[in-house]
């Protein structure tokens, strides 16, 4: 199926098609019989094109189509008109940061006991603080929840910024206990799962496993050295 464009309601009254109906009004009108002749269950993709327009399709746009950005993948196709129609694609004047979500990290941080900088360098590496980020694998938001795992934690929208943080890092929690707070071996069981940590009894040969662990505990000292320099505190060889 290709995808069907649907452009965002301009700000001024729409002009009126031919049967008298707003041209939003229309193309929704085309999207609900269109939704209404397909099965509920499958795939649905939902993007913003490079005008800021939606589309729909049941097939991931080629890889190759760099200025298509996936907001959403579901699984049926019920409601989907309503998403289109009335969730609002937020414009992109800037980038994310942890300044946008700090006292979310900061609440569940001090809930799990876990240090609010590793919180922040795990959501940078995973998302880049977008979100609306969805990976190949169908991880999601923030902190890049898989579906099992935000079910476990009893969520159900994933693109929540306050309930993804909230689940991310009681997944932290989890798997500080159940690694004895040994953060690299943490990381790596975010990362690959924990059933990989078990079975090669420590970080798993995976190229992108190695990498993140790396780039995560990286991030980390960057962030306290800027905190401590924000404080005026230098290291030990500083004056």
């Amino acid at each position: 199926m290709k995808p069907l464009p649907l452009r965002q309601s301009p700000r001024a009254s729409a002009p009126l098609t031919s049967a008298g109906l707003p041209r939003l009004a229309w193309r929704f009108l085309v999207l609900c019989l269109i939704l209404a002749t397909l099965p509920v269950a499958a795939d649905v993709y939902i993007y913003r094109g490079p005008d800021g327009e939606r589309l729909l399709s049941d097939k991931p746009v080629l890889t190759s189509a760099h200025q298509y950005t996936l907001l959403r993948h579901r699984r049926t196709l019920k409601n989907a008109g309503h998403i289109l129609a009335n969730r609002q694609v937020k414009a992109e004047t800037r980038r994310n940061s942890a300044a946008d979500y700090r006292n979310f990290i900061e609440d569940a941080s001090q809930q799990y006991q876990i240090d609010p900088l590793l919180v922040e360098a795990v959501i940078q590496i995973e998302s880049g603080f977008n979100p609306n980020a969805v990976s190949r694998k169908g991880a999601t938001g923030l902190m890049q929840l898989m579906k099992d795992t935000a079910s476990q934690y009893q969520v159900s929208d994933r693109f929540d910024p306050r309930k993804n943080i909230g689940a991310g890092v009681q997944h932290l929690r989890y798997l500080m206990d159940r690694y004895n707070g040994q953060i690299p071996l943490v990381l790596a069981a975010y990362n690959a799962g924990a059933g990989n940590v078990d079975k090669y009894h420590g970080i798993p040969p995976f190229p992108e496993t190695r990498r993140y662990v790396k780039k995560v505990l990286e991030h980390q000292i960057q962030l306290r050295a800027t905190n401590l320099n924000s404080l005026g505190i230098v290291g030990a060889g500083g004056r």
